[in-house]
């Protein structure tokens, strides 16, 4: 492979890497930006209060009352193998990230003290 297969080759990867992480990126703020976030947390607000509606009336009318209907389940297990790779290859990115980020400020520091 010539010298100049491999400059477009790097050239082709780090282009859709660069495309892939500005997608990824324009979809997050998109979803911050539109309060995605905010909408959940209202949905969560408006069925507190179904549930003290529905417990209220439980009262009235003389129901048995067991806590177990009226709340809900907060923690929720959403893992699987998919989420469990994402975040293996997430830490291994950030470890790769911070190990390379040492070592090119403890290069440019030796520069520096011998310079």
């Amino acid at each position: 492979m010539s010298q100049e297969d491999k400059k477009k080759l790097y050239t082709k990867v780090f282009n859709s890497l660069f495309i892939i992480l500005l997608i990824l990126f324009c979809t997050l703020y998109t979803s911050q930006a539109t309060g995605y976030y905010n909408y959940e947390q209202h949905k969560k607000m408006v069925l507190t209060e179904e549930k003290m509606a529905q417990f209220e009336k439980d009262i009235k009318e003389g129901k048995n009352l067991s806590l177990e209907n009226y709340l809900e389940s907060p923690i929720k297990n959403n893992q699987n193998k998919i989420s469990g790779f994402g975040y293996k290859v997430s830490s291994n990115i950030g470890n790769y990230t911070k190990l390379g980020i040492k070592k090119v400020f403890g290069f440019l520091g030796k520069i520096i003290d011998d310079g």
